[in-house]
């Protein structure tokens, strides 16, 4: 996800499988390769503590990521006098949400897994364009 929770990349695995084993193969397939920065930004990757390993980090800053690894409550209260910053992973999750209200993708009925990763790529794609701003007015028919 970028900042705005537009998805960038999306595999799909068993709900067996550990979501540190598949972060290079997310990495590898982000679709939307953006410019290199310029010297003074970087590029930042916002993950949870189940990516605190240093395998995960290495994977990270091979990447080309600064990783910023937290747990759920730290990032929080790391922000908490200000209140006008928000946590950077509730992005994170708030996409999350975004996903599970398509309800076919609520509870996977799918048994293969081409059908159930092209339902979630049309939810992607479905969020990416509710997240562009057209100054245009336009009418469904």
């Amino acid at each position: 996800m970028d900042g705005r929770g537009v998805p960038l990349s999306l595999i799909v695995t068993g709900a067996n499988r550990h979501d540190v084993s598949r972060l290079a193969a997310v990495l590898d397939r982000i679709v939307v390769q953006r410019p290199e920065p310029p010297e003074r930004r970087s590029k930042h990757l916002c993950a949870d503590a189940g990516y605190t390993g240093m395998p995960a980090r290495h994977i990270m800053e091979a990447h080309g990521y600064i990783p910023h690894v937290k747990g759920r409550g730290q990032e929080v209260t790391e922000k908490q006098p200000s209140s006008t910053k928000r946590a950077r992973r509730w992005i994170v999750e708030a996409a999350h949400s975004w996903f599970t209200r398509f309800r076919k993708l609520l509870v996977r009925y799918e048994k293969l897994d081409r059908s159930f990763l092209g339902l979630n790529q049309l939810a992607a794609a479905i969020i990416t364009f509710r997240k562009i701003h057209v100054p245009l007015n336009i009418i469904y028919g």
